[in-house]
């Protein structure tokens, strides 16, 4: 299915203009709060109405203004996943599902309950009331509920900020799951890199309401230029294929030929997986290092490099593997005569990527 959306409007002292086509999959808004990410989504969802534009999903059209056409929030088909899972409390998890799945006409029932408490892994929960369940939990129930109501286009607004880490590592193999298992496409909204790595098919990033780049996930989270939530989110999309499992607790990659060693990936070999690589987390050096406790060691050529406000630079390499980003000093960057096209190596600590980084292609 294609998204298309074309919004204007002034939202206080915001002036949304965005324009941007979409293919099917999970296409990602990420940008800073107040850069219209939400109010994108409102618009969609007909909670705003905007001053002009036009939205469609695979030419359902929900609005056009200058044709003065506009389809009212409950007949746009849409399943709306907030922050907290707004499941309602006196209902068990089963009844929840089923309210969901009540306003799906029969003949736009493309999913089974079966298939889709399977999927969540929410089986062993149906029995029980909201309230016994944790926020992780609650999120895995509202999207299942919001997949039976047989949506055209499922819109997430920041599902996942409301929850601490361990229940955003929990549940982001659920969304994976949701974005491979199911036809539907999504709008999902974040200011978070690691989720745009995890997730996204596209990314549109938005700055003052306005969209400054959109392409797939491993280009634009690798472009240097593009730092909407600041230089210390900066950090590239990698895929690697599992090789294999070692006795010594380290999962083995191949990326690009080059070998990598993380900590144990619960993935069988063969899979791809997607890492994302903090800049932060990158060390270069001129010469192929030697004595390191360092495993990874990928070599590449300086693609481009950016200097910020501070004494930091963030430098863009070419790699075998694909694109990787390194925040340095100027210092740095001039006492290892860093200029584009000058060849060098990226070291990664192992321990350096983290489980939320780390997800399905």
């Amino acid at each position: 299915m294609t998204l298309s959306v074309e919004i204007g409007h002034a939202v206080g002292a915001l002036r949304l203009d965005v324009a941007f086509e979409a293919p099917p999959g999970v296409t990602v808004l990420f940008g800073s709060s107040g850069s219209g990410k939400t109010s994108v989504v409102n618009a969609v969802a007909g909670l705003l109405r905007p001053d002009r534009g036009r939205v469609s999903v695979n030419g359902w059209e929900l609005f056009d203004t200058e044709a003065r056409r506009w389809l009212p929030p409950h007949r746009r088909r849409l399943g709306y996943i907030f922050q907290e899972g707004r499941l309602f409390p006196h209902l068990t998890v089963r009844q929840n599902l089923v309210y969901g799945r009540w306003f799906a006409p029969t003949r736009e029932r493309r999913e089974s309950l079966e298939k889709v408490v399977e999927v969540m892994g929410i089986g062993q929960l149906l029995p029980r009331r909201p309230g016994a369940l944790s926020g992780g939990e609650k999120q895995r129930v509202a999207i299942g509920r919001a997949l039976l109501a047989g949506p055209r286009l499922l819109l997430a607004d920041e599902p996942l900020a409301a929850l601490d880490e361990a229940r955003k590592a929990e549940i982001l193999p659920f969304f994976e799951r949701l974005r491979d298992a199911f036809e539907v496409p999504i709008l999902y909204v974040t200011h978070s890199a690691a989720e745009v790595a995890r997730l996204a098919t596209t990314v549109v990033v938005l700055e003052g309401g306005r969209v400054v780049r959109q392409g797939a996930a491993d280009e634009v989270l690798s472009d240097p230029a593009v730092m909407p939530t600041g230089v210390r989110a900066a950090g590239a999309l990698l895929v690697a294929r599992v090789v294999r499992h070692h006795a010594d607790g380290l999962t083995e990659l191949d990326a690009g030929g080059v070998p990598m060693f993380l900590p144990h990936i619960d993935r069988e070999a063969g899979h791809e997986v997607r890492l994302r690589i903090a800049a932060h987390e990158v060390i270069l050096s001129r010469e192929a290092p030697q004595g390191l406790s360092a495993l990874n060691i990928l070599p590449g050529r300086v693609a481009a490099m950016r200097e910020g406000a501070g004494p930091g630079m963030l430098i863009s390499l070419d790699t075998a593997a694909g694109t990787l980003l390194a925040r340095v000093t100027r210092r740095s960057a001039e006492a290892l005569a860093l200029v584009p096209g000058a060849r060098c190596h990226a070291v990664i600590k192992t321990v350096a990527i983290a489980p939320l980084d780390v997800g399905g292609v």
